[in-house]
Protein backbone atom coordinates (compact mmCIF):
# COMPACT_ATOMS: atom_id res chain seq x y z
CA UNK A 1 0.00 0.00 0.00
CA UNK A 2 1.03 3.65 -0.86
CA UNK A 3 1.39 6.00 1.47
CA UNK A 4 -0.21 9.56 0.52
CA UNK A 5 0.53 12.62 2.13
CA UNK A 6 -1.26 15.69 1.44
CA UNK A 7 0.03 19.76 2.36
CA UNK A 8 -0.81 22.98 0.67
CA UNK A 9 -4.00 23.59 1.27
CA UNK A 10 -5.52 26.73 2.86
CA UNK A 11 -7.61 30.07 2.84
CA UNK A 12 -7.10 32.14 -0.26
CA UNK A 13 -9.68 34.88 -2.08
CA UNK A 14 -10.91 34.44 -4.98
CA UNK A 15 -9.36 34.57 -8.15
CA UNK A 16 -6.05 33.58 -6.11
CA UNK A 17 -3.57 30.72 -6.81
CA UNK A 18 -2.27 27.42 -4.16
CA UNK A 19 -0.27 24.79 -4.58
CA UNK A 20 -1.18 21.30 -3.61
CA UNK A 21 1.27 18.44 -3.05
CA UNK A 22 0.79 14.82 -2.52
CA UNK A 23 3.93 13.06 -1.28
CA UNK A 24 4.04 9.35 -1.77
CA UNK A 25 6.15 7.08 -0.22
CA UNK A 26 6.36 5.20 -3.10
CA UNK A 27 5.99 6.62 -6.40
CA UNK A 28 7.27 6.02 -10.23
CA UNK A 29 5.33 8.12 -13.04
CA UNK A 30 6.71 5.90 -15.78
CA UNK A 31 4.41 3.22 -14.10
CA UNK A 32 1.73 4.58 -11.74
CA UNK A 33 -1.66 6.42 -12.48
CA UNK A 34 -2.35 9.33 -9.80
CA UNK A 35 -4.95 11.84 -9.30
CA UNK A 36 -6.53 14.53 -7.24
CA UNK A 37 -9.85 14.54 -6.19
CA UNK A 38 -11.67 16.72 -4.28
CA UNK A 39 -15.00 16.43 -2.03
CA UNK A 40 -17.23 19.29 -0.85
CA UNK A 41 -20.00 19.63 2.11
CA UNK A 42 -22.62 17.64 1.49
CA UNK A 43 -21.44 16.40 -2.09
CA UNK A 44 -19.90 13.01 -3.99
CA UNK A 45 -16.11 12.84 -4.28
CA UNK A 46 -15.44 13.67 -8.09
CA UNK A 47 -12.33 14.01 -9.59
CA UNK A 48 -9.98 17.09 -10.33
CA UNK A 49 -7.14 15.70 -12.24
CA UNK A 50 -5.75 12.50 -13.15
CA UNK A 51 -2.50 11.53 -15.07
CA UNK A 52 -1.15 8.42 -16.33
CA UNK A 53 2.45 6.61 -16.43
CA UNK A 54 2.91 7.89 -20.21
CA UNK A 55 2.19 11.52 -18.75
CA UNK A 56 -1.35 11.60 -20.82
CA UNK A 57 -3.57 14.35 -18.22
CA UNK A 58 -7.56 14.95 -18.01
CA UNK A 59 -8.91 17.56 -16.12
CA UNK A 60 -13.05 18.02 -14.71
CA UNK A 61 -14.31 20.69 -17.03
CA UNK A 62 -14.90 22.79 -14.03
CA UNK A 63 -11.15 23.33 -13.80
CA UNK A 64 -9.66 23.18 -17.53
CA UNK A 65 -7.37 25.60 -18.56
CA UNK A 66 -7.06 26.93 -13.96
CA UNK A 67 -5.60 23.45 -12.97
CA UNK A 68 -2.33 21.83 -14.04
CA UNK A 69 -1.46 18.51 -12.32
CA UNK A 70 2.69 17.68 -12.67
CA UNK A 71 4.75 14.58 -10.87
CA UNK A 72 7.93 15.54 -9.62
CA UNK A 73 10.02 12.26 -10.52
CA UNK A 74 13.05 12.99 -7.87
CA UNK A 75 10.60 13.75 -4.88
CA UNK A 76 8.10 11.39 -5.48
CA UNK A 77 5.53 14.38 -5.52
CA UNK A 78 2.67 14.94 -7.79
CA UNK A 79 1.63 18.81 -7.25
CA UNK A 80 -1.44 20.37 -8.28
CA UNK A 81 -1.18 23.95 -9.50
CA UNK A 82 -4.72 26.16 -8.78
CA UNK A 83 -5.18 29.11 -10.36
CA UNK A 84 -8.60 31.81 -10.45
CA UNK A 85 -9.47 29.98 -7.45
CA UNK A 86 -12.94 30.42 -7.08
CA UNK A 87 -15.56 29.69 -4.39
CA UNK A 88 -17.11 26.39 -6.20
CA UNK A 89 -13.37 25.56 -5.45
CA UNK A 90 -13.23 24.70 -1.80
CA UNK A 91 -13.41 21.40 -0.97
CA UNK A 92 -11.18 19.03 0.90
CA UNK A 93 -8.76 17.80 -1.84
CA UNK A 94 -7.66 14.52 -1.82
CA UNK A 95 -4.22 12.54 -3.42
CA UNK A 96 -5.01 9.41 -4.80
CA UNK A 97 -2.87 6.22 -6.57
CA UNK A 98 -3.36 3.52 -8.35
CA UNK A 99 0.14 1.77 -8.40
CA UNK A 100 1.04 0.16 -11.65
CA UNK A 101 -2.37 1.70 -13.42
CA UNK A 102 -3.46 -1.87 -12.45
CA UNK A 103 -7.03 -0.31 -11.77
CA UNK A 104 -6.46 1.52 -15.18
CA UNK A 105 -6.94 -1.46 -17.00
CA UNK A 106 -10.69 -1.68 -16.07
CA UNK A 107 -11.84 1.81 -14.15
CA UNK A 108 -11.95 5.45 -15.64
CA UNK A 109 -9.12 7.29 -14.37
CA UNK A 110 -11.79 10.01 -13.44
CA UNK A 111 -13.17 7.30 -10.92
CA UNK A 112 -12.84 6.65 -7.74
CA UNK A 113 -13.28 3.28 -7.99
CA UNK A 114 -10.25 3.56 -9.64
CA UNK A 115 -7.49 4.06 -7.11
CA UNK A 116 -6.84 1.92 -4.31
CA UNK A 117 -4.60 4.14 -2.12
CA UNK A 118 -5.89 7.36 -0.69
CA UNK A 119 -4.55 9.98 1.22
CA UNK A 120 -6.14 12.09 4.40
CA UNK A 121 -6.90 15.10 2.41
CA UNK A 122 -6.21 18.84 2.60
CA UNK A 123 -8.66 21.54 3.41
CA UNK A 124 -8.98 24.33 0.38
CA UNK A 125 -10.86 27.52 1.09
CA UNK A 126 -12.03 29.70 -1.26
CA UNK A 127 -13.49 33.28 0.15
CA UNK A 128 -15.81 35.74 -2.06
Amino acid sequence: QVKLVESGGGSVQAGGSLRLSCVASEYNPSTDCMAWFRQAPKKEREAVASIDKEGYTNYAESVKGRFTVSPDNAKNTLYLQMNRLNVEDTAIYYCAADPGCVLAAVVDRMHVMGYSDWGQGTQVTVSS
